[in-house]
């Protein structure tokens, strides 16, 4: 399988208890030097990367499951990736692809565009990120009925970016709003169908019947008329709000609704994508075609990069109307194209596949096991672990995720958290499965003693 080589082959491995000295005065200066509107799991200071492990300051080796927040998906460092950022940086590393052109766009677009699972000719906007390229996709749904559909929906507990367009769709944590009221208007949410914590107060796969029925008796017949609403914006699988999987019969559903209606589906699948769940995109899984889709993080394996695709007669916005100085980048678009090779050449799709399988199928006898262990879902190395004080009222246990994701790091596993109790699997496309079970083995010895504490809590 190319390149699926660990690094560090006796990773994990901590030569001192972390953080280690080097470590805490990186930590102090951050403090003292940079705003800290963000909220960090523990105090791991990266030095180096490869493949699936990550090198902190001190010289303590981790087993990576965040793969950089759901980014370096062809794990880090990959020759064929950072070959082509140089030879890219030896020719061009800028020159603004809204104001001028280079091949290096167009080249990039005949790839990208075949593996995104959109009908009939597509085109592509090239931006920065995911919260921009949301930004993007909302004025192109805006733009192609020129206002005259005023709505925008999306769900609750779902996670679209930062920036104020993008965070007036957002609905996962209040914090994440608290501050910067008024957004933007026009934006109706409706629930998400967790099939675990349904809000309709249904059982599992009818969570979808239910939410579909939701939009269509109570928002359209009693709020909104579903002809003025211009797009629906989704994760196909919730990233940030709990690596929440839908029910199966849901995305198809949605889909018919907003064709019925003449609604835009617009696909977040910033996480979600680009092999992260054994195929391109989420929504292959269910065989589901948007309209819009947005894809960044593993788009370019760290660089800035992101891109908005859509049926090309709905990519239709104006001259004038929409531009990005740095979208596009050269630079990361010849590492683009090398994480859409990486993925072919080696086999990558088929390796989350199975990887995964062999983490689920683990992790699910966690249920029976462990009190605190409520929930297991996802799709390829998209894994949520939800963890609950009670299997019966399913209380989110915040405070027991927090032990476990720290304890996990003392132990030499990097792994963070989604939603309010989750414990987030994402690691690197290319990992082995004797890897990502070494890192289970530190996952389970860690919920094993959090779990034992939790039952002397409550005896």
């Amino acid at each position: 399988m190319g390149f699926n080589r660990e690094c560090f082959e006796d990773a994990p491995k901590i030569v001192v208890p972390p953080p280690g000295p080097k470590s805490r005065a990186v930590v102090k200066d951050d403090e003292e030097l940079i705003m800290q509107s963000f909220s960090r799991w523990y105090p791991l200071v990266v030095k180096s990367g490869c493949g699936s492990i990550v090198m902190d300051l001190d010289g303590n080796l981790y087993i990576d499951f965040n793969s950089g927040i759901g980014v370096m998906n062809v794990g880090h460092n990959h020759p064929k990736v950072v070959e082509a950022i140089k030879g890219q940086a030896d020719k061009l590393l800028h020159y603004s692809i809204t104001d001028f052109l280079y091949e290096e766009a167009v080249e990039h677009a005949k790839e990208f565009l075949e593996i995104v699972p959109i009908e009939g000719m597509k085109k592509v906007f090239y931006c920065n990120s995911g919260t921009e390229g949301i930004e993007g996709a909302l004025k192109v749904v805006k733009g192609y009925f020129k206002n005259s559909r005023q709505y925008v929906m999306t769900f609750i507990g779902s996670f679209h970016g930062r920036t104020l367009g993008s965070l007036s769709l957002s609905g996962s944590k209040p914090i994440h709003k608290k501050y910067f009221q008024p957004l933007l208007p026009g934006v109706v949410n409706v629930p998400y169908p967790d099939p675990y914590r349904c809000p309709l107060n249904v059982d599992g796969d009818e969570c979808g019947d239910a939410v579909i029925s939701y939009i269509e008796d109570y928002i359209f017949r009693r709020l909104v008329d579903g002809e003025d609403v211009a797009g629906i914006f989704i994760e196909p699988i919730l990233g940030e709000g709990g690596y929440v999987v839908p029910p199966d019969n849901f995305l198809p559903k949605l889909r018919k609704l907003c064709s019925d209606y003449g609604i835009l589906l617009v696909f977040d699948e910033v996480q979600s994508g680009m092999g992260r769940t054994g195929k391109w995109f989420a929504a292959e899984h269910w065989g589901v075609k948007p309209d819009v889709l947005v894809s960044s993080k593993a788009l370019a394996s760290g660089l800035p990069l992101g891109a908005v695709v859509g049926r090309a007669e709905v990519m239709s916005l104006p001259k004038g109307t929409h531009a990005s100085t740095f979208g596009g980048n050269p630079v990361a678009l010849a590492a683009s194209r090398a994480v859409i090779r990486a993925i072919i050449d080696e086999g990558l799709l088929y390796n989350a596949l199975s990887v995964g399988e062999s983490i689920m199928k683990r992790a699910l006898e966690w249920v029976d096991m462990y009190e605190i262990v409520g929930h297991v879902r996802g799709k390829g190395l998209m894994i949520g672990i939800e963890l609950v004080r009670d299997k019966r009222t399913k209380k989110y246990a915040d405070k027991e995720l927090s032990k476990v994701l720290l304890e996990s790091f003392k132990r030499g596993l990097a792994i963070i958290g989604a939603g309010y109790s989750v414990i987030r699997i994402a690691p690197p496309l290319t990992i082995s499965e004797e890897l990502a079970h070494r890192g289970l083995d530190i996952l389970e010895d860690v919920i094993r003693v959090v779990d034992n504490e939790s039952r002397k809590f409550k005896n």
